[in-house]
């Protein structure tokens, strides 16, 4: 991209083009294939804006993903979470994707009441570390993304 990397960049694609063009737009400096939004529906996560550096048809897998499996679980917990290679990351240890979905790097969603509502994140099936500023972009994004955000399924 020719235009800064910055929140008010962002904000401005948001504002202008929705969340999708914004989306593809954080996903392309970064070398992730995947940037996606995810909704908590229960104990499920809904993605509903996903963004493939191939322009392929979201796969079936990542439509719907069980909470418990889910590394948006971790961002949930601890208000975000990196990990560059999860094959090689203890904190996943037993965890049945780890070592599938290799890199993640994810913040939280929240509403105007400050509850949780779902993820934003980076991912690939391949390693990939993701630069700080790239990183704090994504945690500034994070906080102005879901007042743009479609209202949950009735």
């Amino acid at each position: 991209m020719t235009s800064p990397r910055d929140i008010q960049t962002f904000s401005r694609m948001l504002a202008s083009q929705g969340p999708e063009a914004a989306l593809a737009y954080l996903n392309d400096a970064v070398p992730h294939r995947y940037s996606a939004i995810y909704r908590v529906d229960g104990g499920m996560l809904r993605n509903i804006f996903l963004h493939d550096k191939k322009h392929e048809t979201r796969p079936e897998f990542l439509a719907v993903v069980p909470f418990e499996v889910s590394f948006c679980q971790f961002v949930l917990r601890d208000g975000a979470f990196q990990t560059s290679d999860s094959g090689g990351d203890s904190r996943l240890d037993g965890h049945p994707y780890q070592g599938v979905m290799v890199s993640y790097h994810g913040v939280p969603l929240t509403d105007a009441a400050g509850a949780l509502i779902g993820t934003l994140c980076h991912f690939d099936v391949v390693a990939h570390g993701l630069a700080d500023e790239e990183f704090d972009l994504l945690q500034r994004a994070g906080r102005v993304l879901p007042e743009y955000l479609p209202p949950p399924a009735a």
